[in-house]
């Protein structure tokens, strides 16, 4: 599997099976799309490619705009490696790029820059400015040779999944719906940065986490049982997003996680985080006392549900 990040330089690609989106996620839907090129492109003896865009095309045309996404561009394209396809394209996606007309898309892009075989996409892809493409004018402008596939919509309704549902469940804790959709428990990569310390003298030590993906998706507020990746060890954890009502009024949301059984000193270190359950929503106690009682409790129900690992 090849990627390439300059569209200029692309090779000639054997009779060329494409398929063009975002595919934050790589979710289940994206995932029978996915297999649905590899599969076509071995039956006439091709090679399969994903179009795929960064930075994600939010972002230009929405700037300001807090995005969370599902994956980083790093994430996304070891998930696709994963699903078989022979080359990953990265598109520059740019403010002149978003206002090319649906007819330069085609013919300028599309056509001349792969010479495709056949073009694969999902029942509702809109493209060029203003999104003013669809599957018939593919149709209408490429030459009668190239064949042009639609994704039906009951194969895509089957799976029941989107990224925009898969974000909404996260949002609202609904972890076992999103791992449900995304074939995958959902997790994020973040840094290990200074804090307040307060876990620490309660007996409750936590890490505070900056994401290194800043555009990623951070789950609804509430406390969470959690799996942390380190090095090569997976530890049980507890997470806990929010804004902390009972040691401040900052109203700032803070990302923190005590590692359960571990005592290295990890500061300025990466961590992988899963998300296995939501646990409870965030409360205000009426001092540290009451917070170290509820913390105690919760490490009971998180130990036990990661014994059973179930997402809920």
């Amino acid at each position: 599997m090849s990627v390439f990040y300059a569209i200029n330089d692309l090779p000639r690609f054997k009779n060329p099976v494409l398929t063009i989106g975002s595919f934050d996620g790589v979710h289940q839907g994206h995932q029978k799309i996915i297999r649905n090129v590899a599969d076509t492109a071995k039956k006439v003896n091709g090679e399969s490619i994903l179009i795929t865009f960064e930075p994600h095309p939010r972002k230009i045309i929405q700037p300001g705009q807090a995005l969370g996404l599902l994956s980083s561009l790093e994430e996304k394209i070891e998930r696709i490696t994963q699903e078989g396809i022979d080359h990953i394209v990265v598109v520059p996606f740019s403010r002149d790029f978003s206002m090319m007309s649906a007819e330069d898309y085609v013919l300028n892009f599309l056509y001349n820059t792969f010479l495709p075989h056949t073009i694969i996409i999902g029942y509702d892809h809109h493209f060029g400015h203003n999104r003013s493409g669809n599957i018939g004018t593919l149709k209408e402008m490429l030459p009668a040779a190239v064949q042009v596939i639609e994704i039906e919509e009951q194969l895509i309704q089957e799976a029941d999944v989107s990224s925009t549902k898969i974000r909404k469940a996260i949002t609202k804790g609904n972890i076992a719906e999103a791992t449900a959709m995304l074939g995958r428990t959902y997790g994020f990569e973040a840094v290990v940065v200074h804090g307040n310390k307060i876990g620490r003298t309660i007996g409750y030590p936590t890490a505070n986490l900056q994401p290194t993906y800043s555009d990623i998706l951070i789950p609804g507020i509430g406390i969470y049982a959690v799996k942390v990746h380190y090095k090569d060890t997976v530890y049980q954890g507890m997470m806990s997003i929010g804004k902390r009502p009972t040691v401040t009024d900052d109203n700032i949301i803070a990302i923190e996680v005590n590692i359960l059984d571990f005592q290295q000193d990890i500061y300025g270190e990466k961590l992988y985080v899963e998300f296995i359950a939501y646990v409870r929503g965030e409360e205000k106690f009426d001092g540290l006392e009451s917070l170290k009682a509820q913390i105690a409790q919760d490490e009971v129900d998180i130990r036990k549900l990661l014994s059973t690992d179930t997402p809920t």
